[in-house]
């Protein structure tokens, strides 16, 4: 049996349109990805704001695009693909990260998966493949669903390289978390290594090719995926394998892959891919691939946020609350979340946290994305224009934007969501409406 691979190469902004190029052929995208089937590219949005190493760059996005079309892939079975969460506002993240810009520009489909998409019964989608689920049976006692548009697709999953308050990394695995459960997703977060295990068995079952490509360009440390210190990296990694993926990015930042992460260690002892660095075949720059970056990780220096939400799901507090969070009552947590992480913590630090590489040619090209443009052989970026730290937010058009974002968690949470949903099918005659 062949090794898994996984592609490191390191990138610049006058080369990275090329090695987005370079990196998928190498991890050999075209024996996994089907020319003849729908392709969605899972765009990440970790903060609706713009916040280096957070969310999917718009060169990832643009490199990937530009790839597939040069090597045949049609456009018109290529999309974007975005999910929703109540914390999260994916269109004004999308516009701040300059995604639909990308995404307008190559007159490319724009799914959100919340908006007139269909989902069908987890049941109906995988069938027997439910008895072998670590946890999500025991969390959905009714079962979930999943967008149905995904059976037969392709999938490329367009992570970014950081650390996770609850997974310690995130990257391809962590990716789908948002896009395969509907509602209630934060229930499963007491067993979030389970969650992503079970996740990468449905994705294996549903999609046609499964591909992953992750941006190091800027990485995070600290207490992602938000409130992190983004350093810059210039590299990027591509894998058919998600966990192998996640691996070798787990070791960039310093950590033991099937130690530190419980996840990546379910996922290799299930035969779901590989865990071990030693039995990953390294393609590309391979002495990238060996860095230590020693991250700090995202335990050392916590936010108030952050050390709460584990003393709710692992610690303390998950007796006397967490038990809300199933109930009427859950949107105080997601009100709680934006406030301090929009509100608070952004306004505050996030400047002074963003500085530093909003002068490197990184920070740079984000400033003036879409003013520059790339070289006429469509290598990448000669040119990337001047610094600009009107890129963080502040004053009072920040502030009425989080008053906003709080409204928006109330009014969008699942729990005064269904109450709509079965207003309105009683209202028609319909009765309750599932949830």
């Amino acid at each position: 049996m062949p090794k898994s691979k996984v592609a490191v190469i390191r990138t610049s902004p006058a080369t990275v349109l090329s090695d987005y190029h370079r990196l998928m052929n190498l991890a050999g995208y075209q024996d996994v990805v089907a020319k003849d089937a729908d392709t969605a590219l899972k765009v990440n949005i970790s903060w609706h704001f713009f916040y280096p190493s957070s969310s999917t760059t718009p060169w990832q996005l643009e490199g990937v695009i530009r790839a597939m079309t040069q090597d045949g892939y049609s456009k018109d079975l290529i999309h974007a693909c975005h999910n929703r969460t109540v914390v999260i506002d994916a269109h004004l993240g999308e516009r701040e990260n300059k995604q639909i810009d990308v995404v307008q520009a190559h007159g490319l489909r724009n799914v959100h998966l919340y908006e007139g998409e269909e989902w069908i019964p987890i049941g109906d989608a995988v069938g027997d493949l439910r008895k072998k689920f670590l946890c999500l049976n025991e969390v959905y006692p009714k079962g979930f669903s999943i967008p149905k548009r995904f059976i037969g697709e392709n999938i490329i999953h367009l992570p970014t390289v950081k650390t996770h308050i609850f997974t310690t990394t995130t990257g391809a695995m962590k990716n789908a978390f948002g896009g395969l459960l509907n509602e209630h997703r934060h229930w499963t977060h007491p067993v979030i290594h389970e969650t992503l295990v079970d996740l990468l068995m449905i994705q294996k079952k549903i999609h046609r090719g499964v591909f992953a490509v992750m941006d190091g360009t800027f990485a995070g440390d600290g207490p992602g995926p938000r409130c992190m210190v983004p350093h810059v990296k210039n590299v990027l990694l591509a894998s058919s394998d998600q966990v192998a993926i996640d691996a070798v990015a787990a070791k960039l930042m310093g950590f033991d892959p099937l130690r530190d992460l419980k996840f990546v260690r379910l996922a290799h002892d299930l035969g779901l891919g590989t865990g071990d660095v030693r039995d990953i075949e390294l393609v590309g720059d391979v002495d990238a691939a060996n860095e230590q970056w020693n991250f700090d990780g995202p335990f050392k220096e916590m936010t108030f946020a952050s050390r709460n939400q584990h003393r709710i799901y692992w610690g303390p507090l998950k007796k006397p609350i967490e038990w809300s969070l199933k109930t009427w009552l859950a949107p105080w947590a997601y009100v709680a979340s934006v406030t301090y992480h929009d509100m608070f913590w952004y306004p505050r630090y996030a400047k002074e946290k963003m500085a530093p590489v909003l002068e490197s040619p990184w920070g740079r090209l984000f400033a003036n994305w879409g003013k520059v443009q790339p070289d006429a052989a469509g290598q990448g970026y000669p040119e990337v224009g001047e610094a600009s730290h009107e890129l963080v937010r502040s004053g009072v058009k920040h502030f009425l934007e989080g008053m906003r974002l709080v409204g928006m968690a109330v009014a969008e949470s699942p729990e005064i969501m269904v109450r709509k949903r079965a207003r309105a099918q009683a209202a028609s005659g319909g009765g309750a409406a599932a949830v």
